[in-house]
């Protein structure tokens, strides 16, 4: 009931704990009608005060002058009601006033202006400083357009006061001075101390990191721009007080390349169409969403489905409409309301942006809107090279494409592509008209050639089943045609393809022809058909010893050999033991016969690209054997031969496979080296089956080894890209190389970035099944990111979803201890005490069965020092309940086996229980804890020295400052730094150096 002054106080002060948004703001209504029932001017200025903050926080900001207005009505009337932070809060929210007249177009210009007077005259009044006042002027000048440096020095060269907006926010606005005036560099300059982190405030650095992503992209300094959008999206998400700043991410997306991500931003924040009270910030949403939203249409998307406002459904060509409509509009009135064509113009050069990347920028998450869009960029790769023309000619692009083909050359593909468009435009007559129609062939043979093209294109995105049907397909229109070889050849790819699906990442055309053969085979494999493949071959003799010519091509001949070598190839590595264990003598005879007679036979009709497949294939086998050397030599052959040949485009996979030798020898600089040379020409003769994900997995594992964090994050970025683009098929590929991601990231500090990652991982667990471990890591990983980050509702909120998944476990039921525990301390840090407690309760139980006494007692510790800080001397009885339990965890489990750190457990409680008694004000019994502590802390040797410094620093404390002994207590610190010296803890010493100082003052 709010029928008290205090009873609205204390929900007045509710309310400011939670979140800003809806139900915030609701209340706050609320509480302004609960407060006028009171003739006291305090309670209503405090409701009213409260209501503006919500307005401010909540997309309203159109209605903050009239809830202000009533403020100041109350202040003329009754000043000496207002508290001292309501006083300071009075002449804070002239600001935000300004700020939501100038962007609300109704309001005439004229009244801007009157409001800046009324400000710069109640702050003179008052004896406050005006740079405030020209902060406003300012904004007002680059709103307009009007004045605009002028305006700026004006407010620049004035001294901050205490009512300047905070150093951060300033920063900022600065900034984006800067970037207006078209100096990136400078503007990023000045953004340092924002963006990294140094200077903060409830907004920053979020804002700043939204406002800085195209300036760095610009600037090229594109690790930054990926952790500006990981880490500013998710302070911005769904918030409604930030639709300025989750345009901004959405244009960003559009402009490096990651639509699908951008239309994922949009799905998550569809109900911020309905924002109205802040028609700046809208504008500048609708225009960002407007940029992608319109690059999607030029690229040909119309018909696409996207997330617009709700209500009804939605298309690129019904919602790009619609936004042009209201956005052109709102423009137009804020330009009439200015007098000048600035918001206007602006809208129209953010318009005109176009990508700024050649190739998608890898954001390390997962986008899962309009896969149509992942598998395929709207900007795509574009070989580095001069690429084989496209004759005119129908038959001459035919023989060109067979060419190609022959060679393996990359531009077969877009060849063949070109085929397939004109002869489904034209029919038959496409070859029967062509000029040099009997070397171009009958029409049946080029649907057997089509089909064949169709069987690599599948088998490239790994639909095996597609790519197994199409090339017995194509061997049946091939035989129909006469053509015996090239049918053998197109069945013999077939029964070898289901074998490349058991693979990993491969881009092979089911012959094992693009197979560097580097990948890992697993799970059930399915077992090679050798009756089949012996069949294959001795059909393939008898067709090239048929009477009156052979009635097999050289290299129909060679990819029958090539499929048995990769057959046995697959069927040796499946049983191949760890070195120096000898292989199995079937299998390895078997791959020496195969592989020797494919080398030879490729020797022995000059085929370079074959014969060095087949090297490939011996010098795999040698580097899963440990026999690098000898791997890395045959490697560096096969490259210098292909040069040699002119065959360069062959280069990548020996490369990629060198690279994986070296990495798994050691050897990483070298290994970053060469990947980096696959990839680099990969990329130059746009091979789009090279495994392209794979090497920069490893590219990636190995600059971590190295200590590059930043090139090892970049690689494993762009490794889980590419497995996106591979579609479902490679999903879980995708998540195992995000979860390294996120670990990377966590190691070096960027906790926000790796929860942003690990959030894209778990937008798939809803399809993972109860033992899916692959997702429980995930949400563990999060549930710690949050936990670190502060973020301790979510953080339970995940703790919470994976004890629901543990409940299906049969196996590490341990888990279900430890995730209890760490789920009770969230639920305590976010104050939901009675959750807590029923979690510390479910861990107790759990620990009498799958024992993880770390854990408990860190947990019951934690519950120990939170509740004398919540509760204070009044906190004491509980807090020690708390760590007699701890004591008896600890107990029960060195009965059962000893703790290896039972001396970390024994000596973390006294110094908890000394905290607790320090803070009740019972020192001597404090002093006694810390001392005990002391000596626990002994029995760890050197890895105990630091929290015994810690411990000893405590002590000094409660000894020297509670209970005035500073003879014996700086006697004490003197003794602890010659001992952390001793070992090194320079850190130590210095801290408890400090504390004796002081002692001595």
């Amino acid at each position: 009931m709010l029928d008290t002054i205090d009873a609205v106080m204390a929900a007045l002060r509710d309310n400011d704990a939670r979140p800003y948004g809806r139900q915030r703001t609701v209340t706050a209504e609320e509480l302004v009608d609960a407060a006028d029932q009171f003739d006291d001017t305090g309670v209503r200025a405090m409701a009213l005060l409260e209501l503006m903050e919500a307005y401010e926080y909540d997309g309203e900001r159109s209605k903050a002058p009239v809830v202000f207005a009533r403020v100041l009505k109350l202040w003329d009337t009754d000043p000496g009601s207002f508290g001292e932070w309501a006083t300071q809060q009075v002449f804070w929210r002239f600001k935000w006033v300004a700020t939501s007249l100038l962007g609300t177009p109704d309001v005439p210009l004229a009244s801007v202006r009157r409001w800046h007077g009324e400000m710069r005259d109640r702050y003179r009044a008052a004896g406050h400083g005006l740079q405030p006042y020209y902060a406003q002027r300012f904004h007002l000048a680059a709103h307009i357009g009007e004045d605009v440096q002028d305006a700026y020095e004006l407010w620049a060269a004035r001294p901050r006061t205490e009512l300047s907006d905070c150093h951060a926010c300033e920063v900022r606005a600065a900034a984006s001075h800067l970037v207006r005036q078209g100096d990136d560099a400078a503007a990023l300059e000045a953004w340092r101390p924002v963006l990294s982190g140094e200077s903060t405030c409830a907004e920053e650095p979020h804002v700043s990191h939204a406002q800085a992503l195209l300036p760095l992209l610009r600037q090229g300094r594109l690790d930054e721009a990926r952790s500006s959008h990981l880490v500013g999206y998710r302070f911005a998400r769904g918030k409604s007080g930030l639709v300025r700043s989750v345009g901004q991410h959405i244009e960003f997306c559009a402009l490096s390349g990651n639509e699908p991500r951008g239309l994922e931003i949009l799905a998550e924040n569809r109900d911020l169409f309905g924002v109205t009270g802040d028609p700046s910030g809208r504008l500048d949403f609708l225009t960002g969403v407007e940029v992608l939203i319109a690059g999607l249409a030029r690229a040909g998307h119309g018909a696409l489905t996207v997330s617009g406002p709700p209500g009804r459904s939605w298309t690129v060509d019904t919602l790009l409409a619609h936004l042009r409509t209201e956005a052109d509009a709102l423009a137009a009135r804020f330009d009439a309301r200015n007098g000048t064509g600035a918001v206007g113009s602006r809208r129209s050069d953010r318009l005109a942006r176009r990508p700024l990347l050649a190739e998608p920028l890898a954001l390390g998450v997962r986008a899962s809107a309009a896969p149509e869009l992942a598998a395929v960029p709207v900007v795509p790769a574009v070989p580095v090279r001069e690429t084989e023309p496209e004759p005119e000619d129908f038959a001459a692009l035919v023989l060109r494409a067979r060419e190609l083909q022959l060679l393996g050359h990359p531009d077969a593909d877009r060849l063949w592509r070109r085929i397939d468009e004109r002869f489904t435009a034209e029919g038959e007559a496409a070859v029967t008209g062509a000029g040099d129609a009997d070397r171009v062939g009958t029409v049946g043979q080029l649907r057997a050639e089509l089909a064949e093209r169709r069987a690599h294109a599948a088998l490239d995105r790994e639909d095996w089943e597609e790519g197994v049907a199409e090339l017995r397909g194509a061997g049946d229109l091939f035989e129909r045609e006469g053509l015996a070889g090239r049918a053998l050849a197109a069945r013999t790819r077939a029964l070898v393809a289901v074998l490349v699906g058991d693979d990993a990442e491969g881009g092979s055309d089911g012959s094992g022809e693009g197979d560097d053969g580097g990948a890992d085979a697993a799970g059930s494999a399915p077992a090679v058909d050798w009756a089949a493949l012996d069949a294959a071959l001795a059909r393939a003799e008898e067709l090239a010893a048929a009477p009156g010519g052979p009635a097999l091509a050289d290299d129909d001949y060679l990819v029958v050999l090539q499929c048995r070598a990769y057959a046995a190839h697959h069927e040796l590595v499946l049983a191949l033991p760890e070195p120096p264990e000898e292989p199995p003598a079937e299998q390895a005879g078997r791959f020496a016969l195969t592989v020797t007679a494919y080398r030879e036979a490729a020797a022995a009709r000059g085929s370079v690209r074959r014969l060095t497949v087949a090297r490939q294939y011996a010098a795999d086998v040698a580097a899963r054997q440990g026999r690098i050397a000898e791997a890395a030599e045959e490697l560096r052959t096969v490259i210098a031969e292909l040069e040699q040949a002119g065959q360069p485009w062959h280069t990548p996979r020996a490369y990629g496979l060198l690279g994986q030798a070296l990495l798994q020898n050691g050897e990483q600089a070298e290994a970053v080296e060469v990947l980096h040379r696959a990839l680099a020409a990969a990329a130059r003769w746009a091979d789009e089956s090279y495994p392209f994900a794979a090497t920069y997995l490893m590219a990636g594992h190995a600059s971590a080894h190295l200590g590059d964090t930043g090139a090892a994050i970049r690689a494993l970025s762009e490794a889980a890209g590419r497995f996106d683009r591979k579609g479902p098929a490679a999903a879980g590929d995708a998540a195992r190389t995000r979860l390294q991601l996120a670990d990377l990231l966590s190691s070096a500090d960027r906790t926000a970035d790796a929860v942003a990652v690990l959030e894209s991982v778990l937008a798939d667990a809803a399809a993972a099944g109860p033992a899916d471990r692959l997702f429980a890591q995930a949400r563990l990983d999060l549930a710690r990111g949050l936990y670190t980050l502060d973020e301790y509702r979510d953080a339970a909120e995940e703790y919470l979803r994976l004890a629901t998944l543990l409940e299906d476990w049969t196996e590490d039921l341990h888990l279900r201890t430890m995730v209890a525990a760490e789920a009770a301390v969230a639920l305590a840090l976010a104050d939901r005490w009675e959750a807590a407690h029923a979690a510390r309760s479910r861990a107790l139980a759990a620990q009498e069965q799958w024992p993880q006494t770390g854990p408990v007692s860190a947990m019951l510790r934690q519950f120990a020092r939170l509740v004398v800080q919540r509760e204070g001397a009044d906190g004491l009885e509980q807090a020690l309940a708390r760590l007699a339990e701890a004591d008896a965890v600890r107990e029960r489990a060195e009965r059962a086996e000893p703790e290896a750190d039972a001396w970390y457990l024994r000596a973390s409680v006294h110094y908890e229980r000394a905290r607790a008694y320090a803070v009740a004000d019972r020192y001597e019994e404090a002093l006694t804890e810390a001392d005990l502590a002391i000596t626990a802390y002994e029995a760890g040797g050197e890895r105990a020295e630091t929290p015994r410094a810690e411990a000893v620093r405590l002590a000094a404390l409660i000894e020297g400052t509670d209970l005035g002994r500073r003879t014996a207590a700086r006697a004490r610190l003197a003794a602890a730094v010659e001992r952390c010296r001793g070992y090194g803890l320079e850190e130590a010493a210095e801290i408890l150096s400090d504390l004796r100082e002081r002692l001595a003052d």
